[in-house]
């Protein structure tokens, strides 16, 4: 009975091994012991229990009278770290197998060392090791009970050698004693190669699941930074119509432009609350036909001066046997004012655009018949007396006022694209100068030129650049008395060319600066108003602005940029 005691005892301290890991790797995890990432802490709990497990089998057998047959079944934990962890960790456990010998037993003794240590079978157990790491499991359980039964049985025999010299212990106990440790032996080391083998299987399974979870919060987080990116206001709902989740976007625009209740909070609220109490019923209805029946929905929502498009759309999930589910809708609002602004805008254009074909085709057959009676008047005014000659040239000065009028306005509804080429500004500037010196000698006027050395050609329509600069020119002369200075300069800023003209006028007053480039709004007495509409229509053909600088008393400055 005693030696079926120690036998017990023994099985269960060399079995402890590995029955103790999962206290020490819960240990470990919760103190954060182990912060190097390549180390495992299933190897690293496995060593610890190890090096107790052989310590208390070498203390429990040395510690027995000389009238049991005590063997140490230590060498079992060192076996199975030697076959399972690192080559770094089975030789320091070797070495403190050895160690923890010389520590506990005394006297030494040479029989002794070799049946607790199992030191004989070292160089058999190493060199199984590689060839264990790469078997299969019912493989590495036929390798450990091979190494056990072999490394028992050395002992086992190394202790009746011993004992037979030493006690006067029977055979048949001997015999006896031997199978039940060897038995014992096989036991442990067969229920923990099956507990190590499970525990490495849940390790596999916890460290598989880790890794999705990691996926699953890098793939949820990847999703929500591009449902942020997106220029779209986007949420979710549930089956309800209640909100799940709003991305940034919609939180501005439920803050600012929708007329939301709670825009700090819209988690858990209904989603109608997205539109007026008018229209919210059409929400609702939409987010119905999108989860009840999988039909994408589009509604118009008006608030304020804002126009929303509001896409609803179903969301599928899949049930575990393959059906398909709609657990909730999303929806994507869009603001399309300036959509609805520009819409509007292109048809007021079309209608313009017809207007003024018709305006151009009536103009045009216009001026036959005022041609007509200009000429009537000139034969009619040879033959009059010429006390008539006043009326005469007054109604001849306003019919080509009139047919001024009509050529500057068929010049501006003309549509038409401008045949441009590489061109000289200058060389457009230096050609209208001999009939802009002339017309500022008429009028007791100077011009001064400066023109920058580093203008670059662009691509311009030199007939239309010519009316732009003449007309400019033209109306700063018209603004000014006598001894005015005309001033055209030419300057790069950038990537832009600027043609700048300035006169030394009265300037003009703020509010008339915002009017200047309407159709028929003049500052002159006898302007038609249609002259700067003209510029602003070439320019803006040219892909150029032009604006105007004006300082009363301080003279005005337009300046005209073209991109290089």
């Amino acid at each position: 009975m005693v030696a079926l005691k120690d036998i017990l005892l023994q099985v269960l301290l060399a079995g402890s091994a590995v029955v103790l890991i999962p206290l020490f790797y819960l240990g470990f995890s919760k103190q954060q012991v182990i912060r190097n990432n390549h180390i495992d802490k299933v190897n690293y709990s496995f060593t610890v229990t190890c090096v107790l497990s052989m310590l208390f089998c070498l203390l429990f057998a040395l510690s027995e009278g000389s009238e049991t047959f005590p063997l140490s079944l230590s060498i079992i934990p060192v076996t199975l770290a030697i076959l399972y962890c690192t080559l770094r960790i089975g030789a320091a456990l070797s070495l403190l197998h050895i160690l923890f010998y010389f520590l506990v037993a005394h006297p030494y003794n040479l029989y002794e060392f070799l049946i607790h240590t199992g030191i004989l079978l070292y160089p058999i157990v190493w060199l199984s090791a590689k060839r264990f790491k790469q078997n299969t499991s019912s493989g590495q359980m036929r390798t450990i009970i091979w190494l056990i039964s072999a490394e028992m049985m050395v002992s086992g025999l190394l202790r009746v050698i011993s004992a037979s010299s030493e006690t006067a212990l029977s055979p048949a106990f001997l015999i006896l004693s031997g199978l039940g440790y060897m038995t014992g032996a096989l036991v442990a080391g067969s229920l923990s190669q099956l507990w190590l083998e499970r525990m490495k299987h849940y390790r596999g399974m916890e460290q598989h699941l880790s890794e999705v979870h990691h996926y699953y919060i890098t793939e949820t987080e990847k999703l929500h930074q591009i449902l942020n990116a997106v220029p779209l206001s986007i949420a979710t709902v549930d089956r309800e119509g209640r909100i799940v989740f709003v991305n940034e976007l919609m939180k501005k625009t439920a803050k600012e432009q929708l007329p939301c209740t709670s825009a700090h909070n819209l988690i858990g609220q209904h989603a109608s609350q997205f539109v007026e109490q008018e229209q919210a019923g059409k929400m609702e209805h939409s987010i119905h036909q999108a989860i009840a029946h999988g039909e994408a929905n589009v509604l118009t929502v008006r608030y304020g001066s804002n126009v929303f498009l509001s896409r609803t759309v179903p969301i599928y999930a899949f049930t575990q046997d393959g059906a398909r589910i709609v657990p909730g809708a999303m929806l994507i609002i869009q603001d399309i004012t300036e959509l609805e602004m520009l819409r509007s805008e292109l048809d007021n254009v079309d209608r313009l655009s017809l207007v003024g074909q018709m305006a151009a085709s009536i103009t045009h057959e216009v001026r036959n018949p005022m041609a007509v009676v200009r000429g009537f008047l000139q034969l009619m005014q040879e033959k009059s007396p010429e006390s008539l000659d006043h009326y005469y040239r007054i109604v001849l000065e306003e019919l080509d006022r009139a047919n001024s009028i009509i050529n500057d306005f068929l010049s501006l509804a003309q549509n038409r694209i401008a045949e441009k080429e590489e061109s000289q500004l200058h060389d457009i500037i230096h050609e209208l100068s001999p009939l802009l010196w002339a017309d500022a000698n008429l009028r007791g006027q100077s011009i001064e030129l400066m023109l920058a050395h580093n203008v670059p050609k662009l691509n311009l329509n030199a007939k239309e650049i010519k009316q732009v600069v003449l007309n400019l020119a033209r109306n700063g002369m018209e603004a000014m008395n006598e001894k005015g200075v005309l001033t055209l300069e030419t300057r790069t800023d950038g990537d832009k060319v600027e043609l700048c003209v300035h006169d030394t006028g009265p300037g003009i007053p703020m509010v008339k600066q915002e009017k200047l480039f309407e159709p028929f709004y003049t500052t002159k007495a006898k302007g038609t108003g249609l002259g700067l509409s003209m510029c602003l229509s070439i320019v803006e053909r040219h892909n150029g602005t032009i604006t105007v600088e004006s300082e009363e008393g301080r003279g005005t400055t337009f300046k005209v940029a073209f991109q290089r």
